[in-house]
């Protein structure tokens, strides 16, 4: 009887799952990588970009690739009552990178039991894919800046993301544009505090932020071109300390996405610009701040074609129609560095709702060797086109 390989991997995955870290937190994480890496004799190098972790595979020639899976969790509180669920209370693989890693480690076991091609495969496993967390920085610029391209050259680089709602199995491949460029937005009202019943004494710091947040829903509906997709969601307001005082201060956060860095520009010069002048008008002090968190994901279109095809060849059910998100993921900025593409493979239905970053999502373990497979067969095929 012939064992499978990748029979083990959903133990892996739920290993990983009951032991959920934080972004820049992933010391166990990357621990249990480089453990299943020795065990499968493969070499690696640990510490790339903080806890990252490159393993390469090497066999002559002058051709090499990348394939990148993320390895961080959320601060969220699980409600799977799964077996397995996270041991790390409001913690939680809420979005799939458990399974990311898992899949990058079949492939690395696919690739090392196939004598059919020649080459260098590096497998870039990130940490922080969903924020700085508790380091400088998230982990695609962190590895980048660690030399990443430059200590373990590749040609091209490629990585896949679960999705909710997608067939099972099924790769999606996309021509263009994947996710959204992202971007975290800060606004300060600062005006002059005092008695809720004596207005007029008072420069009001909320009176303003109300004029900003409607005005803000101008920045998309009448700058960005209806072609263009961008979107401005302000999601926290923090002000006042008692029902009958006008606090001196307000301040309002949320998140700008556009899928062209271009719109994305416009719209935080929009955003800024409105802010300062509804703030002079109403006689406080308002600045507004947007940061710039992640490059939008854009595929290459020779590599778009080129793993759609691999994935085609390898058996996997591929689809071309699926529309871009405005969701963001940092792969983006290596994707700014090499040639490459980003795919998601169908998890299946979202049971009661519960897509990516929620409390009851969980990664389908029956599509661990379909990523596996759709992953290596991407490294074949980008290792042997001339």
């Amino acid at each position: 009887m012939i064992r499978d390989p990748l029979a083990v991997l959903p133990a892996w995955r739920q290993h990983l799952h009951r032991h959920p870290e934080l972004s820049n937190e992933e010391r166990e994480t990357a621990a249990f990588v480089c453990a299943r890496l020795s065990e499968l004799g493969i070499p690696f190098t640990p510490g790339v970009g903080g806890h990252g972790v490159v393993a390469t595979l090497n066999r002559g020639g002058n051709r090499s690739v990348g394939l990148r899976a993320d390895m961080d969790a959320l601060p969220i509180m699980e409600a799977t009552g799964l077996p397995y669920a996270s041991a790390t209370p409001g913690v939680m693989h809420a979005c799939g990178h458990d399974g990311h890693t898992t899949s990058l480690l079949g492939a690395a076991m696919l690739l090392r039991d196939d004598p059919s091609w020649s080459g260098t495969v590096h497998f870039v496993f990130q940490p922080a894919e969903e924020g700085p967390g508790k380091g400088t920085q998230a982990g695609a610029l962190s590895m980048l800046a660690d030399g990443l391209l430059h200590r373990f050259p590749m040609e091209r680089i490629f990585a896949c993301h679960n999705w909710p709602g997608l067939e099972a199995g099924t790769v999606a491949v996309h021509s263009g544009p994947v996710m959204a460029q992202g971007g975290r937005v800060r606004i300060t009202i600062d005006g002059h505090a005092g008695h809720a019943a004596m207005p007029h004494l008072t420069r009001d710091a909320v009176l303003a932020a109300g004029h900003v947040l409607v005005a803000l829903q101008s920045v998309v509906a009448r700058n960005v071109d209806p072609l263009d997709a961008s979107v401005v969601s302000i999601c926290m307001i923090e002000a006042g300390q008692a029902p009958n005082q006008i606090p001196a201060r307000v301040t309002l956060q949320g998140t700008l996405r556009a899928l062209r860095p271009d719109v994305f520009e416009a719209a935080a010069a929009r955003i800024v610009a409105i802010t300062q002048h509804i703030g002079a008008a109403l006689d406080v002090r308002a600045e507004a701040e947007v940061t710039r968190s992640v490059a939008a994901t854009v595929n290459h279109a020779a590599e778009a074609e080129l793993a759609a095809a691999a994935a085609a060849a390898a058996g996997l059910p591929v689809r071309r129609d699926l529309a871009p998100t405005m969701a963001g993921e940092d792969f983006g900025w290596m994707l700014r560095e090499r040639p490459g593409a980003y795919l998601w493979i169908g998890n299946g239905p979202a049971q009661d709702g519960a897509f990516l970053h929620n409390p009851g999502y969980d990664f389908n373990d029956a599509i661990l060797p379909a990523a596996a497979t759709c992953l290596a067969a991407i490294a074949r095929r980008a290792l042997a086109e001339g």
